[in-house]
């Protein structure tokens, strides 16, 4: 919590039990980390750090080699936390790898807000159904969060945006574009409806529009909704479209990648 700031702790020995957030923990085990009240995240890099507080997350404690222990003092100001630091060589024994980016951070997992509240303001939504790969997550946050979206909505089955590896290919953009988590198809479209969405599944149907024509006569409001890698978008998904756009594509191919997928609809989708 804000207090007294920050304090630098020189490790002497890996034992120490504050130590264990970066001790070969997985997301998972992070996630369900004990004395915590939603959990923990791992943020990689100052960037990534200063951007999770800008958010209003509060860190835990933070892991720097030495020469970055100043930056993460004023990054963390403010905060009664600690500021582990030690040679290179400890730290690697005690997390599994280099510190290539110079420090880490153990992260307290903020509340999720509910949908209601996301999309109260919102024009520009992507919803992620079932996208289990956390690389493609990260990718998309980064993309749709460059290009403007006001929220993202994941599905039960989809890989959770606060994994280290969403994070860390999103630059720390699953930080700042608001997200929550929704039930299931019946709950969300009532949800989507009830907001004045215009929900746009992309997927290769028989009946589905190109983007291009469904972008110059877009509502004022749209949820695109984005599938799995490989399995596409489940029927469930498609049957609670109001339209189902394609991107047409020359040479025989039949799809892009998710993230790619993302960044080229919300692009077509920026000034309709």
């Amino acid at each position: 919590m804000p207090g007294a700031g920050p304090t630098v702790v020189e490790i002497e020995s890996l034992d120490d039990p504050r130590l264990a957030d970066y001790a070969h923990q997985t997301d998972v085990a992070l996630k369900k980390a004990r004395g915590t009240e939603h959990g923990l995240y791992i943020a990689e890099s100052a960037l990534v750090l200063e951007r999770a507080i800008r958010a209003g997350h509060r860190p835990r404690s933070v892991l720097a080699l030495g020469g970055s222990v100043d930056e993460a003092l004023a990054l963390v100001a403010g905060f009664d936390v600690p500021v582990f630091s030690g040679p290179g060589e400890l730290l690697e024994e005690l997390t599994g790898y280099i510190l290539h980016r110079g420090l880490i951070a153990s992260m307290h997992r903020p509340e999720l807000p509910s949908p209601e509240s996301l999309l109260a303001g919102a024009r520009r939504i992507v919803v992620l159904e079932n996208v289990s790969d956390p690389t493609n997550v990260g990718a998309i946050f980064r993309s749709v969060a460059a290009i403007g979206a006001d929220a993202v909505l994941v599905t039960p089955r989809c890989s959770d945006p606060f994994y280290r590896r969403a994070i860390r290919v999103s630059m720390g953009t699953v930080l700042q574009v608001p997200w929550t988590r929704v039930g299931d198809w019946d709950a969300t479209k009532r949800l989507l409806e009830a907001s004045g969405f215009h929900i746009a599944a992309l997927a290769l149907t028989d009946d589905a529009v190109s983007l291009r024509a469904f972008a110059a006569t877009a509502p004022e409001r749209v949820a695109l909704v984005l599938g799995a890698e490989g399995e596409g978008l489940t029927p469930e998904a498609i049957a609670a479209a109001d339209t189902v756009v394609q991107i047409p594509m020359a040479h025989g191919i039949d799809s892009l990648n998710v993230a790619a997928t993302a960044a080229v609809a919300m692009y077509a989708l920026a000034d309709a």
